[in-house]
Formats: structure tokens, sequence, C-alpha cells
């Protein structure tokens, strides 16, 4: 089944010590491109997110953000006496050998280390509750990247159809091409028949015929349509592969246009490179 590379993905959870809001975004990139903007106390999660991205992920740019927002209400904030009194004693000596010195304030001592104690939120609860939103957006988004790669697959079809009926239309209209250039050449070499050779005359109408003959290009246009229709029920990534096949597909249909000769041909050759060219626009959105 076919996955795209762009989707969008965001899960958040509440809780006593606060909010985590997490949020995953991917972009087409020809390769798998991860990137993390994590809380500096949940930072050592990331080596296991890659992990988990990179087994279930291919290709695309993925964007990782996680919020944490603690909760200041559910925190109980404490003096810790010993340590305060143990800053007043070296505060008194400090101002027993310096008499000038300027003494801090009490917001300066509360906001000295180890004077302030808070209740510490169990980091681990806070990690479990990450990895859980991780999991279940990591399943989000590439529940995204296969709904958009459906609909890739659906819009591929229906150019491959296109491609088709443009290859039927000229197989049918062939013969009666290359019969009439023959008709043609021949009634332009009518006045000068006598002096030609009859049997270089029927080599140079072979040449035209063979020049005019695009039966070999159009059997490779329906072959590597057949193999695209393929590609898009396999499993796995396929984008590389159809792109690949989508620059065989330009190549036949530019070999197709150089060697047209009326103007329905021409049409048909244009009308292929543009349906090639949708095709292509938007294989490069597939993983």
């Amino acid at each position: 089944m076919v996955h795209s590379m762009t989707a969008f993905a965001r899960r958040s959870q509440d809780a006593d010590w606060g909010n985590l809001q997490l949020e995953l975004r991917s972009v087409n990139q020809r390769y798998l491109d991860l990137h993390f903007r994590l809380p500096e106390a949940l930072r050592d999660m990331e080596p296991t997110w890659r992990d988990q991205l990179r087994s279930r992920l291919a290709r695309g740019k993925v964007e990782c953000t996680l919020r944490f927002i603690p909760n200041a209400e559910g925190t109980s904030v404490t003096v810790n006496r010993h340590r305060l009194d143990e800053l007043a004693r070296a505060l008194h000596e400090v101002r027993s050998l310096v008499p000038d010195a300027t003494m801090p304030d009490a917001l300066a001592l509360l906001d000295h280390p180890g004077v302030i104690d808070t209740e510490e939120t169990d980091i681990e609860q806070i990690k479990h509750a990450a990895q859980s939103l991780f999991a279940h957006a990591l399943d989000d988004l590439i529940a995204g990247r296969e709904r958009e790669g459906e609909q890739l697959a659906t819009l591929i079809r229906t150019r491959l159809a296109g491609i088709r009926e443009q290859v039927d239309a000229i197989r049918i209209r062939l013969p009666t091409i290359i019969e009439g250039q023959r008709n043609q050449l021949l009634e332009r070499l009518e006045a000068v028949r006598a002096e030609l050779d009859p049997q270089r005359l029927e080599s140079e109408l072979t040449l035209m015929a063979q020049k005019a003959d695009v039966d070999e290009e159009l059997d490779r246009l329906a072959t590597h349509v057949n193999e695209v229709e393929r590609q898009l029920g396999q499993s796995g990534p396929v984008g590389r592969r159809l792109d690949f096949l989508m620059q065989e597909l330009n190549r036949e249909a530019n070999t197709l246009s150089s060697k047209s000769v009326v103007a329905d041909t021409t049409r048909s050759a244009v009308e292929l490179k543009v349906l090639i060219e949708q095709m292509r626009e938007q294989i490069q959105n597939i993983e």
C-alpha cells in the first residue's frame, strides 16, 4: 500500500504534574531526516524515539516537538531552615570581616541554592506519559500518511488510464499513418519515378516506414504503465522506484514525439508528457 510522506499528528495529556503536548510533522524528503525539539529534562527520550521512527518510516523529513508545562499549583515550597542557618552564619562572618559589605535581601536569600526545597516531580512518571503520547502520535502519523497515500494512488491510476487511452489510440491509427506517409511519398515521386532506381525507391519507402513505426515505443510505454500499477500495490516504500519509472515513461514519450509524422501523434505525445508530469509531481510525496 502506498504511503505519503506528508502528515501531521498531535497528542496531549493533563496530569497532576502538568501538561504534555507532542506533535509530529512529516513532509517529503529524499531520505529519512529526523529533527527533535524536547525539554531538557526529557532530552534522553530522543535516542529511543529515533529508533522507533527509523523502524516504521523510510523517507520524509519528520519534526518531533514535545512541550512540558509543569503544574505550579501542585508544587509545595518550603524553606530549608538548616541551609538558611548556615547561610546566616556565613553572612555574619562576612559582616564581621567586611563591615561595609552589602548584605542580600530576603528574596536574594531565598534564591540561594538549597534554601528553598520544592517537591520533586516524578520525572519517570512524566517520561512514561511522554512515551505513551509518542507511540499514539506515531500511529496517527502513519495512519495519516496511509490515507493520503491512498488518495495519491487514486490520482496516479487515473493518469495511468489516460496514458493507456493515448497508447491505444495511437496503435489504432498507426497502420493508417504509415500507409498515408507511403502514399504521400509515392505521389511526390510519381513525376520522377522513371529516373529513380525501383530498388532504391523501395528501400527509401521501407526506411520511411521504420522511422514512422512507433510500435516498439508503445510497447515499452504499456510495459512501464503496468509496472507502475504493480508498484502501487506493493507493500513497503515504492517512491524511488516510481520516480525511476516516470523517467522511463518520459523517455518513451520524447521518442514518440521525435518520430511523429502527423499532428495526431504529436498531440498524443504532448498529452502523454502532461500525464507523466502530473504523476511525477504526485510521486514526489510518496514514501
